[in-house]
This record gives C-alpha cells, structure tokens and sequence, in this order.
C-alpha cells in the first residue's frame, strides 16, 4: 500500500495540490479581511486552523469544497472534529488499538462512531460512482487512487496486489485523521512564536518580500519551497512544538541499550520488541539542541543544520517508514504562513499568554483556554 500512494506525494503531484491549497488560504486571508481594514482581529489559533486544515483535506483527498470559516457548522468540518477527538473514551480506544489491537478487534471495539464511520464511507462511495460515472478528473487523492487501481495492479514481491473501493477509502480517511488536529495543532505554535518574535517575524517577512519581488509577485510550489528562512522556522518550531509525542518502531534484531549512569542496567530488547520513540525528549535534548527552550531558527540554516545529529531531529518520524504525507503537510503550512504575512502583521493580544501553559490531559499539548493572538492589518 505504501508503495502504491508514494507517488500521490511527490513534487510533481504537490504541484498539482498547490491550487487547491491556495482556495483554502485565500479563503482564511479573507475571513480575516472581512473585519474592519484598520483594526487588529483577535483569533483563537486553534479552532482557526483546525478549520483550514478541514479545508485543505476535504478539497485535497475527498474533492469536496468547505469554507469552514465562513460556514462554521458544515457536516465534514463536524465530523471531523469528532473522528479526531482525542479526549476521554476515545483516548482509551486509541490506547487499546496500540498495545493490543487483537484484543480490540475481538471484542468488536471500533475507533470511530457509526455515524462518523457512515458519514466518511458514504462521501468516498459517492465520489468514486460519480467520477466513474461521469469520467471527472480532478488534481486530488482520490483521482490519484483511482488511477492507480484502474491503470495497474500492483506487484509486492511477486504477489499481485488489488486497490479496492474499501482500500480507497480506508487511506483517505487515515489522510484525513493523520492531518487534521497535527496541522493545525503545528500552525498554531508556529503562529503563536511569531507573534511572541517579532525579531524573527520580521525577518521572515523580509523573505517573504523579496523572493515575491523576484518573481513579480507570482507565488507557486518551486517559489514556495525555495524559502530558506521560512523552511528554517517551519522547522525550529517543529522541534520546539513536537507536533506527535512519539513514535512506535518494531525492532528488526535484537538490541541492548547500554547504560550511561552508574544507577542505569543494560536494556535488553528482542527481536519483534514494540518501542515507542519520545520525540520531545531527543527535541528538547541539550546534548543535540544548546539552550532547547529558545526558539532559534538559526539552528536549521544551512550553515547550521548539518550540524544536526542524524537521528535527534524527528517531527515526522525517520526511516521508510517515515511520514509519507510531510511533503503535503510542510506545503500547506508554509503557504498559508506566507499569505498570513504578506497582508497582516502578527502581534499578541491581551488574551495572549506568554509562556503557554499545557494542558496535561490534552494529546497535542495546547493550553486548555485555546492560543490567542492579534492581526493588524499591514499598511500598504
């Protein structure tokens, strides 16, 4: 299966994504626009970003157009929040599925609720008959699998592999449950350390500025990705804002851990043995990170980032199995981070809280209250 979507991610097909992202960031830009020209708006990080990133996978794998601002209650946009409502009952489910999901398939146990599991099922299968039906084109996920189960049957080690509707669908909602509360959680500490920033806001704007001067304005996936300072930022706050906690890795031999401190005994680890990777303890490390808690992009220019030991930098996990939708992910962040700067400045508000206080019992580590910031309108 990996094999088969691989190439849903690569540059040529971001290309073909970029479009359908920009809708989804203008539509933010001008939300913002519609308040008073003049004035700052106050914006709650959250739940704003929460909707673009709705946005962005809706029109992207399920070829469905939201405003998710603009039209606050509409169906995907709740059901989503629901699927990806890590709290409570559903924090076990999400437990159980990880140790033991045997034990939870025996027992009947299903991660989503039957009307969220309807909703998503009944969208693709809708999709799919219209499209075949009417031979729809359109520059997303679910044209990408449709291709890819029309053209070939796939071949994984001599063994012939067929893409089913139920397979189609099965990978656009894992798309949607993996890039849903990530994105937006990711977006907005990003947000939230430029407007605490200003030093590093401006000078990103600056980039901004002068790589658009360039190219008379135009913005596309080559002038986007080419942003050095921008992919710097992206990046630093990923490390300071582990956007996943941790990551899990089957070990392929065994191993021993070996101890560094007289009170520590060897680790032992057999061959098949579950680990979970802690990403915020190797991010937040002092022996790969000096002085972690600052935020300092400087760590990831390209003088500095080959300094990086291999390994100690994880956002989106490391090896073949590492994120295969990273691409996707960093392209729809640094777009609207582009568009937010070049018409707003960002500043903290009264409601802003500096430093944040997590709230403990929540997966992505936000505050509890939400983030707030300011927009003042940039004069042009």
């Amino acid at each position: 299966m990996r094999s088969t979507l691989s190439p849903t991610f690569t540059s040529s097909k971001m290309k073909s994504f970029f479009t359908l992202m920009a809708e989804c960031s203008n539509h933010f830009v001008n939300y913002l626009k519609k308040f008073d020209s003049k004035s700052k708006v106050s914006l709650e990080l959250k739940d704003a970003f929460t909707r673009y990133a709705n946005d962005v996978i809706a029109t992207c794998a399920f070829g469905i157009t939201c405003n998710s601002l603009k039209d606050r209650n509409n169906e995907f946009y709740l059901m989503g929040k629901e699927a990806t409502k890590f709290s409570g009952i559903q924090n076990l489910k999400f437990l159980g599925y990880t140790l033991c999901p045997g034990i939870m398939k025996l027992l009947n146990i299903k991660f989503l609720s039957r009307s969220v599991d309807r909703f998503f099922r009944n969208i693709i299968k809708e999709a799919l008959a219209i499209r075949k039906q009417q031979n729809i084109v359109r520059p997303d996920m679910i044209n990408l699998l449709m291709e890819a189960q029309k053209n070939r049957e796939n071949v994984d080690n001599g063994n012939k592999i067929s893409l089913s509707d139920e397979d189609i669908t099965a990978q656009a909602l894992i798309f949607f449950l993996a890039g849903f509360d990530t994105v937006a959680s990711a977006m907005t500490f990003l947000i939230y350390e430029l407007a605490i920033n200003q030093d590093i806001q401006k000078k990103l704007y600056g980039e901004i500025c002068t790589t658009c001067e360039e190219h008379a304005g135009k913005i596309n996936y080559d002038i986007v990705t080419s942003m050095t300072y921008l992919d710097s930022v992206l990046s630093e706050s990923l490390r300071l804002h582990s956007n996943v906690p941790f990551f899990d890795r089957k070990c392929t031999r065994p191993y021993t851990i070996e101890p560094v401190n007289p009170s520590e005994r060897p680790l032992y680890l057999e061959k098949g043995t579950v680990i979970w990777i802690p990403t915020c303890a190797l991010h937040h490390d002092e022996q790969y990170f000096p002085n972690p808690k600052r935020f300092d992009p400087e760590r990831f220019s390209e003088s500095n980032k080959q300094n990086i030991r291999p390994g100690a930098y994880i956002p989106f996990g490391l090896g073949p199995r590492r994120c295969i939708g990273s691409r996707f992910a960093l392209l729809e962040m640094k777009l609207i981070i582009i568009q937010l700067l070049q018409h707003f400045e960002i500043v903290p508000d009264v409601k802003t809280a500096i430093p944040l206080k997590p709230d403990i019992t929540s997966f992505n580590g936000l505050p509890s209250e939400g983030v707030w910031v300011a927009f003042q309108p940039r004069v042009i």
